[in-house]
């Protein structure tokens, strides 16, 4: 029997995936009232999270933030040393070429920085399931809210203060806001506790860092669908 055969005669045991978990969230107004329990997308807020993948996207998103622009300069750039600085035999000393070599003071670094990337290759699916993993872990803990619009009619910060507290918020508050919430962020944006994001910039890294994730309808991933009642989850079993 030749390897083949024996990768062959051998079972491959994968660890089944666990089912998405339904989760739900209470869908308020600004003023803490509740409009009702709407379910989230169960392949993004369901989840179980992959703290492996977790810990290598966001570290590939902290390396790709880095600017990269230290640089020390070498013997060949420092200023001076371009006469010897002693003659070669008769001094009894060590032969010297020039009095910027790095063992001198004031001469070059050797082996230091240079401006480089610190960017990581990271494939979109790996991104795509980090985020859903933290929104996950997000929503298993009940951090996240969903407002059903940021209804302000004037930029004020202590509108933005009452609606918190009416929300029952408290610590880091990261606010996803969509194109047509300029009030809204006007509101907010002055708030220390408070990190607004658009929609379309939501990461894993921002989610972790903060205590909270604020959703409206319009910016809630997967979008907002009304809970099912347990009478026409039975419906649905018997057909």
């Amino acid at each position: 029997m030749n390897g083949t055969d024996v990768a062959a005669a051998v079972p491959v045991r994968r660890r089944p995936r666990p089912q998405p978990a339904r989760r739900t969230v209470e869908r308020r107004r600004i003023d803490g009232s509740e409009l009702g329990q709407v379910e989230l997308a169960p392949d993004i807020f369901g989840l179980e999270p992959n703290v492996a993948l977790l810990h290598q996207v966001v570290t590939a998103q902290l390396a790709a933030a880095r600017a990269g622009t230290q640089s020390t300069r070498t013997r060949a750039e420092v200023a001076g040393g371009g006469a010897k600085p002693f003659r070669q035999k008769g001094t009894g000393r060590g032969r010297q070429g020039s009095i910027r070599a790095p063992h001198y003071v004031g001469g070059g670094i050797a082996l230091g920085p240079k401006p480089r990337s610190y960017r990581q290759r990271t494939p979109k699916k790996m991104i795509r399931l980090a985020l859903h993993s933290a929104l996950s872990d997000r929503a298993a803990e009940g951090r996240v809210v969903l407002v059903d619009a940021w209804s302000f009619d004037e930029p004020k910060t202590r509108r933005a203060v009452a609606a918190l507290q009416a929300l029952g918020l408290s610590g880091r508050v990261l606010v996803v806001v969509g194109p047509d919430d300029d009030v809204a962020a006007r509101c907010l944006r002055n708030l220390p506790t408070v990190q607004l994001l658009a929609v379309g910039e939501l990461n894993a890294y921002d989610v972790l860092r903060n205590d909270w994730v604020v959703f409206t309808d319009a910016t809630l991933p997967g979008g907002a669908a009304p809970a099912a009642t347990p009478a026409a989850e039975d419906e649905e079993s018997d057909q």
